[in-house]
Order: structure tokens, then C-alpha cells, then sequence
């Protein structure tokens, strides 16, 4: 049992750090909102004090205080059921955010229209797949994009089954 928190709490602190250095070099700054991959954490979270600096008592408070909020009975461990419902959390607020980023109109539903990608994404990813440049996506192009972004049976499509852009 002991364990398994100390696994927790190395866990929970990898993905502190993982944070910070996201956050360090302005990744997913979408305004407070998160990135595209989930809830971003940015310095000032960390940086209990303010002086600019984060110690190791700062990490660690930040990583205790996350880990506190996923233990909603407070015994000091983390049930799968806790840990699902943290995952199912951040899966609403990833929801949340792409609405707000992608509604166009404000109308509070996402269009077909709105869902595509936006700008000259669409291209650059017909690009990135049309390795040889023909204007077509053979069905090799396609399988290697499939291999380099999870391998072979990872669900349908170039993102692994995962569907979002």
C-alpha cells in the first residue's frame, strides 16, 4: 500500500515538472484556458511566494496540493475510481475549452464548419501526409504516418483513433 502512494506521488510530481518546463518555454499559453493536451500549470501557480523563483518546497507543496484535490475521501490514496473521475474531469475541461476556442458564432454548439481545422492547417496535414508530393495519399503514406503515431492497430485514422484536432 505504501507503495503504491510513493508511485502516486512520484507520478503525480512527474507530471508537475513535465508542467513547469511546458509552461517554462510558453507552451500551451492559450490564456489560462490549457493547451490542447490538457490543464496547463504556469509559473505563478508554482511560485507560491512570488518572488520569481520556484524551490523544491514549491514544487512539492504544488504536487501534494494536485494530488490532494484528485483524494476527494482525504485517506492519502488515490482509488481508481478518484483517478477516474480526475481523468473524466479534464476530459470536460478539454470539452469546454476547445468549444470556447473553436465557436466561431458564439452560439454555444460547434458547426461541421467549425470542427474543421482552422486556417492552413487542413493543408499543412494533407502535406505532412503526401510524402511524395503527387497530391494523393497512398495507402503506404498512410500506414506510416499510423506506425509513427502509435503503431500498427492503434485504432482508425492518422491520430490513433483519438479523432480530435
Amino acid at each position: 500500500m505504501k507503495r503504491a502512494v510513493m508511485i502516486t506521488g512520484v507520478t503525480v510530481l512527474a507530471l508537475t515538472l513535465g508542467a513547469v518546463g511546458a509552461s517554462a518555454k510558453g507552451f500551451g499559453d492559450h490564456g489560462g484556458k490549457g493547451g490542447p493536451r490538457g490543464p496547463q500549470i504556469n509559473f505563478e501557480q508554482i511560485d507560491a511566494n512570488a518572488d520569481g523563483l520556484i524551490t523544491k518546497e514549491e514544487l512539492a507543496a504544488h504536487a501534494k496540493a494536485r494530488f490532494d484535490e484528485q483524494d476527494t475521501n482525504g485517506d492519502g490514496t488515490l482509488t481508481v475510481e478518484e483517478l477516474r473521475a480526475a481523468a473524466e474531469k479534464m476530459r470536460e475541461n478539454r470539452m469546454q475549452r476547445m468549444l470556447e476556442r473553436r465557436d466561431a458564432n458564439n452560439d454555444g454548439v460547434l458547426s461541421f464548419d467549425e470542427m474543421q481545422p482552422q486556417g492552413d492547417r487542413a493543408d499543412r496535414m494533407f502535406e505532412r501526409l503526401d510524402k511524395n508530393g503527387d497530391g494523393q495519399i497512398s495507402a503506404e503514406e498512410f500506414a506510416e504516418l499510423k506506425m509513427k503515431r502509435g503503431g500498427p492497430g492503434r485504432g482508425e485514422g492518422p491520430r490513433g483513433g483519438h479523432g480530435d484536432n
